[in-house]
């Protein structure tokens, strides 16, 4: 196995190209991959670290193109599978010239939030140095809730570092309390987690960082660090029993679409610990990937290469954009 491994619901999404039009005015549409924990992959994959994608797509041509979308830039879709009982889900995503764009999911009772348990027992952890995970994937299906619970068992089992990122999609849970009782409780399974400010005020009541960070320290055991998103104030951090710290956001020329960018953050991060970074150093990576990945409209095309992350870090551009 990768030394990077996920699961989560891969997606197409269909981007406007007619900018500052409703979904429903817009006729121009370009295809995407998408879905963030396969947004993840990509990135993680980019940097030049083998990654794994756990999950299922339909037997149609949007679950062809994800296979082999995935497949183009590196990732192992070896448990990537197909299930012709169901639909690969997808989205429309609207072109804004400022703020956060309007989307609409088509996501219901697809491929991927029919992932059972069973489909788990093929899957060797052997080599795996890292799992991200987050809160997309329970949220589809009591089916995935229940698979990624168990998953989330074995990680710790097998001593595997576990990244979790809230990613709250209120659109998926039945209520806004279950989405965050449910939310929280899951957290306690990784030992690291990366709420933004938003999430954190939804999940726990606060905008204070600090206060977002103690809530999950003290929640479990297990976890052991908490890395805050705050945008363009850049990321908050705190270690268990240790001081806590900010990290600055780097500068952003135009920002193109914010889709994707808590993604990039976490791509940014975890590579940097899979390639044994110190913290900060890490967190440091996240803010730039996070700031490069603002400045493209598909949601993992900004993601760079090791050497246009060079370049970027070369170019010495802070205060801008970490989420």
């Amino acid at each position: 196995m990768a030394e990077f491994l996920t699961i989560g619901e891969p997606l197409v999404v269909l981007a406007s190209q007619d900018k500052d039009m409703s979904l429903d005015e817009a006729s121009h549409f370009e295809k995407f991959l998408a879905g963030a924990e396969m947004n993840v992959a990509v990135g993680i994959s980019r940097l030049e670290h083998e990654a794994t994608y756990l999950s299922k797509v339909g037997a149609d041509p949007f679950g062809d193109f994800i296979i082999e979308a995935a497949g183009k830039v590196g990732i192992d879709v070896s448990h990537l599978k197909k299930d012709s009982k169901y639909l690969t889900g997808f989205y429309l995503k609207e072109l804004v010239g400022s703020g956060d764009p309007a989307v609409a999911y088509f996501r219901k009772n697809s491929a991927a939030a029919n992932f059972e348990v069973a489909e788990l027992e093929d899957v060797d952890l052997t080599g795996v140095k890292l799992a991200h995970l987050s809160g997309i994937f329970p949220a589809l299906s009591g089916k995935t809730l229940e698979t990624f619970k168990l998953f989330n068992a074995r990680l710790n089992e097998a001593k595997i570092l576990t990244v979790f990122d809230p990613n709250l999609r209120p659109v998926l849970w039945k209520s806004r309390e279950k989405m965050i009782a449910v939310t929280n409780e899951l957290a306690r399974g990784s030992q690291i987690i990366l709420p933004g400010i938003n999430e954190g005020e939804i999940l726990m009541g606060s905008r204070e960082p600090e206060k977002i960070a103690d809530f999950y320290l003290n929640q479990s055991d297990l976890t052991h660090t908490v890395v805050v998103k705050l945008g363009a104030d850049g990321a908050f951090v705190k270690v268990k029993n240790a001081k806590s710290f900010i990290v600055p956001a780097f500068k952003v020329k135009e920002v193109v679409d914010t889709v994707g960018a808590g993604d990039g953050f976490a791509v940014g991060l975890e590579s940097a610990l899979l390639e044994e970074w110190p913290l900060e150093d890490a967190v440091n990576r996240a803010c730039a990937v996070g700031a490069l990945a603002v400045q493209s409209q598909g949601d993992s095309d900004g993601y760079p290469t090791k050497e246009k992350l060079i370049e970027f870090f070369n170019s010495d551009e802070r205060f801008g954009h970490c989420y």
